[in-house]
């Protein structure tokens, strides 16, 4: 049986190939897939991802910031989403 893994990556740039800030996992394969390492980025860049066998489903939309606003709190921008697909 096939399940959905999902990885977003949050970089520091618009860029697949800028340095990882954040990041979220969500196992769909309820542990049976393959884990990702706890606590540090499991990939340093998006690119890492997609060398190994991540595929990219969502790229962030330009994001444009308004003058003023530099120091307001809001969502992370540069979000990637990715996915792969496990047996289990």
């Amino acid at each position: 049986m096939e399940r959905q893994q999902v990885l977003y990556l949050w970089l520091a740039e618009g860029a697949l190939d800028t340095n990882t800030i954040a990041w979220a996992f969500h196992d769909g394969s309820s542990g049976d897939g393959p884990p990702l390492a706890e606590g540090e980025p499991p990939y340093a860049t998006g690119i890492a991802a997609l060398e190994d066998g991540w595929f990219l489903i969502q790229s962030p939309a330009p994001h444009l910031f308004q003058p003023g606003a530099e120091h307001g709190t809001s969502y992370l921008p540069n979000e990637f989403v990715f996915e792969r697909r496990v047996l289990v």
